[in-house]
C-alpha cells in the first residue's frame, strides 16, 4: 500500500471513530438536559451539570497534546472511546430517589469523565489531519473542514437521537443502548486501524504544550470568545425557552416538545456542519494565500456579531414569549449557525496552518483547551444569564463575546514567523 493510500485509510478510520463518538456525545447532552429539566432543575442547576464537562475538557486538552506526542495519537483516540463507554454505564446507575444535590454532583462527575473522553478523541482526530492531509492545492483546509463539518452534522443527528430515545426508551435504557453501540465501534476501530499515525516520541516534555507563537495564542483567545458566544445561548437558555413555549405540561406535550427541541438543535448543528465542510469552497481557499484567509477570519467575526445584536433588540421589543419572537429566534439562530460555521472552519484551518508537524499535538491541545474554556464560560453564563435576565441578557452576552473574538482575531498577522507563505 502506498503512503498516500495508507494516509487516506488512516484518515477514514479516525473520522469514522470520531463520528461514532460525536453521535453519542450529542445524544447524551440532549438526554441529560431534557431529563433533568422535566425533573425540575433550574437553568443554573442545568448549567452546573455541564461545568465539570468543560473544566475536564480544558485539563484534558492541555495534557492530551503531551500524551499523544509521548505515546502516539492512536492511544489517545482509543482512550477517548473507552472512557465514554464507562461514562455512559455510570450515568445509567443514577438513582431517581437521590436528592437533587446528590444527583447534580453525580452527574457532574460523570459528565466530567465524558468531557475527558470527548477531548481525547477530538485532539487525536484534528491532529491526525495535519499529519495525513495532502499539502497541495488547499488539501489541509479541505480535509480539516470535511472532518469538522461531518462531525458536527453527526453530532446534530445525535441531538435528535437523544430526544427521540428519551421519548421512546426512557433515560436509562437509552444510555445503556448507546454504551453498547460504542463498545462495538471501539472493537472495530481497534481491529481495523491501519498504519499511518505517529507512535510518539519518548523525549516529549510537558512544558512544550504552552505555545510561544503569537498567532497560536491570539487564535486561541479568539476561540475562547467564539465558542463562549455560542454556548451562552445553546447549552441551557434556548432549549429551556423553547420548552416553555412548546410544552403544555402534559406527558404528550412533553414528548412533542422533546422532538421539536431536539429537531431544532439537530438542524442547527447539521447546518453548521454542512457549511463548515463547504467553507473552503465558499471562501475560494484553493487559490487564496494564507494572509487573505487571516483577513477573512477578522471580517467574518465582525459579520457574526451583527446577528446576536439584532436578536437582542428583538427580545427587548417583547416582554414575554410571543409567536413572532420564536420564529425570529429560529431564523436568526440558523443564520448565526451558518456564519458561525465559517468562523469556526477558518479557526480550525489556521491552527493547523500555524503549527509545525513536530509539535502539532501540543498546539492543537492548547488551542482546544481554549475552546473548552470558551464553552465553560458560555455554559455557566447560559444558566446565569437566562435566569437573571432572560433572552435579552443571554443574547446580549453572546454579542459582547463575538465582538471580543473579532478583536482577538484582529491581532493575527501574516508577518509572524510562525506563518508559512502559501
Amino acid at each position: 500500500m502506498t503512503a498516500a493510500r495508507e494516509g487516506l485509510s488512516a484518515y477514514i478510520a479516525v473520522t469514522a471513530a470520531y463520528w461514532a463518538f460525536m453521535l453519542t456525545d450529542g445524544a447524551l447532552r440532549m438526554l441529560v438536559l431534557l431529563h433533568f429539566h422535566i425533573l425540575g432543575f433550574t437553568p443554573v442547576q442545568l448549567a452546573y451539570l455541564f461545568v465539570l464537562y468543560e473544566i475536564a475538557g480544558m485539563v484534558t486538552n492541555l495534557s492530551a497534546g503531551w500524551v499523544a506526542a509521548r505515546f502516539g495519537l492512536t492511544s489517545t483516540l482509543y482512550a477517548g472511546l473507552g472512557v465514554q463507554v464507562l461514562a455512559l454505564i455510570a450515568l445509567a446507575q443514577l438513582d431517581p430517589g437521590w436528592t437533587i444535590g446528590l444527583s447534580v454532583a453525580y452527574v457532574m462527575v460523570v459528565q466530567g469523565a465524558s468531557g475527558v473522553a470527548k477531548d481525547l478523541a477530538k485532539m487525536s482526530s484534528k491532529s491526525a489531519v495535519k499529519l495525513l492531509a495532502p499539502a497541495e492545492e488547499g488539501g489541509l483546509f479541505r480535509w480539516v473542514a470535511l472532518l469538522t463539518g461531518s462531525k458536527n452534522a453527526v453530532k446534530g443527528l445525535g441531538f435528535l437521537l437523544g430526544a427521540g430515545l428519551l421519548a421512546t426508551l426512557g433515560f436509562t435504557a437509552a444510555v445503556l443502548a448507546m454504551a453498547a453501540v460504542l463498545v462495538l465501534i471501539l472493537l472495530a476501530v481497534l481491529l481495523a486501524m491501519p498504519a499511518g499515525l505517529p507512535k510518539g516520541r519518548k523525549g516529549a516534555k510537558f512544558s512544550e504544550v504552552f505555545s510561544k507563537s503569537p498567532n497560536v495564542n491570539w487564535l486561541s483567545a479568539a476561540r475562547v470568545f467564539l465558542f463562549g458566544a455560542r454556548d451562552v445561548w445553546f447549552v441551557v437558555g434556548i432549549p429551556v425557552y423553547f420548552y416553555a413555549v412548546l410544552s403544555d405540561g402534559t406527558t404528550e406535550g412533553d414528548r412533542v416538545a422533546f422532538f421539536l427541541i431536539g429537531s431544532f438543535m439537530a438542524v442547527w448543528i447539521i447546518l453548521y456542519g454542512a457549511v463548515q465542510a463547504a467553507a473552503p469552497r465558499l471562501l475560494g481557499a484553493r487559490n487564496r494565500p494564507e494572509a487573505d484567509l487571516i483577513g477573512a477570519a477578522r471580517g467574518w467575526a465582525w459579520a457574526l456579531a451583527v446577528i446576536p445584536a439584532a436578536l437582542t433588540l428583538a427580545a427587548l421589543a417583547s416582554s414575554e414569549p410571543q409567536p413572532w419572537l420564536t420564529v425570529t429566534l429560529v431564523a436568526g439562530l440558523l443564520v448565526f449557525g451558518a456564519v458561525f460555521a465559517v468562523n469556526s472552519a477558518l479557526h480550525s484551518y489556521l491552527i493547523l496552518a500555524f503549527t509545525k508537524a513536530e509539535r502539532v499535538t501540543m498546539d492543537v491541545g492548547f488551542y482546544y483547551m481554549a475552546n473548552a474554556g470558551g464553552r465553560l464560560i458560555g455554559t455557566v453564563l447560559s444558566g446565569l444569564a437566562y435566569q437573571a435576565g432572560g433572552l435579552t441578557l443571554m443574547l446580549g452576552a453572546a454579542t459582547v463575546m463575538v465582538a471580543l473574538s473579532a478583536l482577538a482575531a484582529g491581532r493575527l498577522h501574516a508577518g509572524h514567523p510562525d506563518v508559512t507563505p502559501a
